[in-house]
């Protein structure tokens, strides 16, 4: 029997709740393939504040370093939004992924068949499917870059840097381009060269990394262009590299034409096979403890520490198998449910999930 050490953050909001089917899940695959996931849970974000004062602990921090992988729910809410932007519990997010080296975040989006009907999209654009990966940079860019306030002739004035080194570009160019290499061999490659020095730097190490890659196609668009390709003509994508605050933009846009926020996983992860997995979607206080939110997501992201952190490619394949035969089944969460079929809660979703698995 194997035996797999994860730190579950359940956060904020409907975190818990969609964190906890997934938690089921890992124990349904675990009994299944004879394995054992041992869960040890921590705080961050608002819930770190209301018990310690901080929205991360080192004590969470430690917990994390100590595992095998990070099962994140979501952080934030309105609670805490009267906080100073340090202190909120969205910089828990930023604190993690520079504590544990997570410098890729990896979200896929995918259009199933079964939630076709829900993409704002024009069928004939969309027609045959979606399978885009957006493959953001994480731990460096304008987010992390330094910040400050000055006097100008103009009255007080605010400036966020964006900076990027040679390694933190090559890094996640060869992420974005091994996936493709497993993929269909196609790496767009988003920047803003014609105006950023930081994106003409972006722009020549991305075409040095491809130079070791043959066999994969590399376009480079710039990142207005992207943002209009993916509304004009999204299957010409297949792995999108890019900066974090691109990254972090244009893939809510893919989220957004595959029909809900709530199907989306990501996977954040470090140098090896440690990363912290998380749906895409946030805390959404306003329906917390109401048994209405999508554990899809969450469930999703469990398939995906399987595959790229365990290593585990047959228990991810029968989670995503067992959510498709939900959606086939015509079961929706109320996110789903604008073109019909049969509503169920987070639970029932989490038991349907079980038993299909």
């Amino acid at each position: 029997m194997m035996n797999y050490k994860i730190a579950v953050v359940p956060g904020d909001g409907i975190g818990p709740e969609v964190t906890t089917q997934a938690l089921r899940v890992l124990d349904r695959i675990g009994e299944k393939y004879n394995h054992h996931f041992e869960y040890t849970k921590v705080l961050a974000g608002g819930a770190a504040i209301d018990a310690t004062g901080g929205c991360l602990p080192r004590e969470t921090v430690e917990v994390c370093k100590a595992s095998d992988a990070v099962m994140l729910g979501a952080v934030g809410g309105w609670k805490w939004d009267t906080l100073p932007g340090d202190e909120r519990p969205e910089r828990a997010l930023l604190g993690l992924r520079k504590e544990l080296g997570l410098f890729a975040n990896l979200r896929p989006a995918i259009l199933f068949d079964e939630l076709s009907q829900a993409c704002p999209l024009k069928p004939e654009i969309t027609a045959g499917g979606l399978d885009i990966v957006v493959v953001r940079e994480l731990t460096g860019g304008i987010y992390f870059g330094e910040k400050g306030v000055k006097d100008t002739d103009l009255g007080p004035a605010a400036y966020d840097v964006e900076q990027y080194a040679e390694e933190e570009v090559r890094r996640i160019a060869i992420v974005a381009f091994d996936m493709a290499m497993k993929r269909n061999k196609k790496v767009t490659s988003v920047d803003k060269a014609n105006v950023l020095e930081s994106s003409r730097l972006w722009r020549r190490v991305v075409a040095e990394v491809a130079k070791d890659y043959p066999d994969v196609e590399l376009n480079n668009l710039y990142v207005d262009n992207a943002a209009m390709q993916m509304i004009l003509n999204p299957k010409q994508f297949d792995v999108i590299v890019t900066s974090n605050i691109f990254g972090d933009i244009l893939s809510d846009e893919a989220s957004q034409i595959t029909g809900s926020i709530g199907m989306l996983p990501s996977a954040s992860l470090a140098k090896g096979n440690f990363g912290m997995y998380e749906p895409v979607h946030g805390s959404a206080p306003d329906i917390a403890g109401q048994d209405k939110a999508n554990p899809m997501a969450t469930i999703l992201s469990a398939a995906m520490m399987l595959r790229y952190t365990f290593g585990l490619s047959d228990e991810a394949n029968d989670i995503e198998a067992a959510v498709k035969k939900v959606l086939a089944d015509g079961y929706r969460t109320p996110d789903l449910m604008a073109n019909g079929g049969k509503q169920m809660g987070t639970q029932e979703a989490g038991d349907r999930i079980l038993a299909a698995i």
